[in-house]
């Protein structure tokens, strides 16, 4: 199946979750928004359209077929036994799932610590807010967030440095994504607290060198971070 994947072009943003996902399983698919023919105008197209049966709110959404699929952790509960990256007991794929809205709590977080007002508003405009924002979250917060999936991956009797058990699965490929997020958005207070999280470091080191992850981070497929994504960098914000 070709997939169709549709979500800002500028930005990695939510939809870097999924494609992240899309790359390690080798999937034929397509970035949309990001095709000269097709772009973000058809990705609003389809937003506004009353025609579609089950419409998205906001991107990314995914096309499979007849399916649209929307929200990021959706997408990958979806995609993740169709891709080989999710278990296959059913216990096992909610409690991947379970994880993955998790992840989604923390991207909000992080999110919301240049944002803490709103999104309509300039960042410039919420500083003040940011701040106190962004010092609960890298205090409180962000150590809650690191400490838990630390204990997870510690809890792995298997010892693969995977969170759910010996094979790779989506959720592990998120939490690569979060943790190269944040040491963009947070170097100093990532680099303070590297030491404490060995195995979640260990964790990105491992999913960067999978030969499909590696392919894809070196190529121009993989946007670089930058000040209108999800994780930005504010040096008044990293304390």
């Amino acid at each position: 199946m070709r997939y169709e994947l549709y979500y800002w072009p500028g930005i990695q943003g939510r939809g870097e979750f999924v494609r992240l996902a899309l790359e390690e399983a080798g999937a034929d698919y397509l970035d949309v928004a990001r095709l000269p023919k097709r772009g973000v105008s058809e990705m609003m197209r389809f937003l506004e359209s009353r025609g579609v049966e089950h419409p998205p709110f906001a991107p990314p959404f995914l096309k499979a077929g007849n399916l649209v699929i929307a929200q990021t952790s959706n997408i990958l509960f979806y995609l993740g036994p169709h891709l080989g990256l999710a278990p296959k007991d059913e216990e096992s794929r909610l409690w991947a799932h379970q994880l993955q809205l998790t992840v989604a709590d923390w991207v909000a977080e992080a999110h919301d610590t240049h944002h803490p007002i709103g999104g309509d508003f300039y960042y410039e405009e919420q500083k003040r807010e940011a701040k106190r924002r962004a010092a609960n979250f890298r205090a409180e917060r962000l150590p809650q967030f690191l400490d838990y999936f630390e204990r997870l991956l510690a809890r792995n009797s298997k010892g693969t440095g995977y969170v759910l058990g010996s094979e790779i699965y989506y959720v592990d490929l998120s939490l690569f994504q979060m943790i190269a997020g944040l040491r963009y958005a947070f170097l100093r207070a990532m680099g303070k607290r590297g030491s404490g999280h060995q195995r979640l470091v260990a964790l990105h080191n491992r999913v960067s060198a999978r030969p499909r992850i590696a392919a894809y981070l070196s190529s121009k497929r993989r946007l670089p971070f930058n000040q209108q994504d999800i994780f930005r960098y504010y040096l008044e914000l990293d304390g």
